[in-house]
C-alpha cells in the first residue's frame, strides 16, 4: 500500500486544480472544512456499485452529459466534483423483464455499453481491470470504469460463460440478485413458498465460488440469503465483498448484514460496502416504505401496463419515475443514518473492512445531503467529525476495497500456480 499512499498525496494538487476550474459545489447544510477537503482530495475513492449502466444502454445516456440529480446520480462531471476515482458499473439483468435464454445476451449488451463510454471519452475515462489499472487511471487524471455482475443468473449455469465475463473485464459477481437462482438462495425471496430453495449454495454454486477465486473475480455476497452467506464464507479461499449492503443491527431489512456476518467478513479480510438506499439505512423509513408496498406495487403496475407497448427506454424511465414518486411520499432520512452504518461496520467488522457501495442510479430514495456523487465530500466531513483520522478515512473511501481486490488477485495467482491434481 505504500506506493498507493504516495500516489494519493501526489494527487492533491491535481484535484485541487480541478476544483479551481469551477466545478460546482452542491448546496447543503454540511460545510466542508479545509482539513476535510484536503483528506478527501488526497484519497483514491472507489464506489463498488452504480446502476448507471441501465441508462447507458437503454437511454443512450452519455456520461459526459451533465444531468440534474433528479435525472441521475452519476456522470463524469459529478464524479469529478466528488473526486470519485473509480466506479464499478453494475451489470444487472432484470429476471422479470428478460427471458431466461436472453440473460447472457443482455449481460453482454450492458458490458458493451460501458466499453462504449470509455471509447467515446478516452481523454476522461478508461476501462480498469485491476488495482494497478485504477491507480494508473488516477495518475493520468482519468475516471476508472470497472464492472460487476449483479446476479449469478447471468452466467446461465455455465462456468464457461463465467470465464468469458472475466475475460471481458468483469471483476466481481453478486452470487444472487433478489431472485434465488438454480444454485444459490437469495434474501429477496427466501420466505416465498413457491420458490425452490437450496438451503444455501448447491454443489454447483460452490464450484462457482471456487472458479471465481481461481479467476480473480471478487465474490459478492450482497443480496444472498443468510445460509448462502455462511456457505460462501466456509469455502472461499479469497476475501469476499458485499458490494452494496448495510448493517442489520441498525435497519432490519434482510438485505443487510448481521453483526455476526460483519465479524465474519472481517475475519475473511473482506469488505462491506455501505448501501445508501433510504430503506436500507433507516429503520423508520424502512417501515414507512414497507407499509405502502401494496398500494405502491398496484400503482406502479398500472404505469407498467400503460407503457408496455412503448420502447424499452420509455418503459424503464416511467417505471423508475413512478418508484421515485412513491418513495418521495416518505420523508428522506437524515444524513446521520448513512454515517451511522459506516461507523457501525467499522466498529464491528473493523476499520479495514468497510467501504462505499452507493447503489447510485439504482435506488428511489437517498438520505438527506446525498443527491449524487458530487456529495461524497460530505461523508469525509462527517467521518472527520466523528473522530476518524486521515488514514482511516482513506481506507473507508477506497483503500479497503483496493486492498481486498489486491488480495483476491494474489489468491488467483497462487491457485493458478498450484500443481494440477
Amino acid at each position: 500500500m505504500r506506493s498507493e499512499v504516495l500516489l494519493t498525496v501526489s494527487l492533491l494538487c491535481l484535484t485541487a486544480g480541478l476544483a479551481a476550474q469551477g466545478v460546482p459545489s452542491p448546496s447543503s447544510g454540511v460545510k466542508i472544512s479545509p482539513e476535510a477537503q484536503a483528506i478527501h482530495a488526497s484519497a483514491i475513492i472507489v464506489d463498488t456499485h452504480a446502476d448507471t449502466t441501465q441508462r447507458l444502454l437503454d437511454e443512450k445516456f452519455d456520461l459526459a452529459s451533465v444531468t440534474s440529480v433528479a435525472d441521475g446520480h452519476l456522470d463524469l462531471e459529478k464524479a469529478r466534483a466528488g473526486n470519485l476515482a473509480a466506479e464499478f458499473f453494475s451489470i444487472w439483468v432484470d429476471p422479470q423483464r428478460v427471458p431466461r435464454d436472453q440473460y447472457a445476451h443482455r449481460t453482454l449488451q450492458l458490458i458493451d455499453s460501458v466499453y462504449g463510454q470509455a471509447e467515446k471519452h478516452p481523454d476522461r475515462m478508461s476501462m480498469a481491470f485491476s488495482v494497478d489499472d485504477i491507480l494508473q487511471a488516477r495518475k493520468a487524471g482519468k475516471f476508472a470504469a470497472l464492472m460487476g455482475i449483479e446476479g449469478g443468473h447471468s452466467i446461465e449455469n455455465d462456468l464457461g460463460i463465467l470465464r468469458d465475463y472475466y475475460r471481458l473485464g468483469v471483476r466481481y459477481m453478486t452470487l444472487t440478485w433478489s431472485n434465488t437462482n438454480e444454485w444459490g438462495d437469495s434474501s429477496g425471496d427466501i420466505d416465498k413458498k413457491d420458490v425452490k430453495h437450496h438451503n444455501g449454495l448447491t454443489e454447483f454454486g460452490k464450484q462457482v465460488v471456487g472458479e471465481m477465486n481461481r479467476l480473480g473475480m471478487m465474490v459478492d455476497i450482497s443480496h444472498v440469503s443468510d445460509k448462502t452467506f455462511w456457505d460462501t464464507i466456509a469455502i472461499t479461499k479469497a476475501p469476499v465483498i458485499a458490494s452494496h449492503s448495510s448493517a442489520r443491527a441498525l435497519d432490519s431489512h434482510p438485505r443487510n448484514m448481521t453483526d455476526d456476518m460483519l465479524k465474519a467478513v472481517g475475519k475473511n479480510a473482506g469488505v462491506v460496502m455501505v448501501n445508501y438506499f433510504s430503506a436500507f439505512i433507516d429503520e423508520n423509513y424502512r417501515k414507512a416504505y414497507a407499509a405502502q408496498k401494496e398500494e405502491r406495487d398496484a400503482a406502479i403496475k398500472q404505469i407498467d401496463d400503460r407503457y408496455k407497448n412503448s420502447d424499452i427506454a420509455t418503459r424503464y424511465r416511467m417505471h423508475d419515475r413512478a418508484e421515485k414518486d412513491w418513495a418521495a411520499k416518505v420523508p428522506r432520512p437524515p444524513f446521520k443514518s448513512l454515517v451511522d452504518h459506516i461507523d457501525h461496520i467499522a466498529k464491528v467488522a473493523g476499520i479495514d473492512h468497510v467501504g462505499l457501495g452507493s447503489d447510485f442510479d439504482g435506488v428511489s430514495s437517498l438520505p438527506q445531503e446525498i443527491d449524487s456523487t458530487a456529495d461524497l465530500p460530505k461523508i469525509t466531513q462527517a467521518l472527520l467529525e466523528r473522530g476518524y483520522n486521515r488514514e482511516q478515512i482513506h481506507k473507508i473511501l477506497g483503500g479497503n476495497i483496493l486492498r481486498a481486490f489486491r488480495e483476491v488477485e494474489a489468491v488467483s495467482e497462487r491457485l493458478n500456480r498450484a500443481p494440477k491434481s
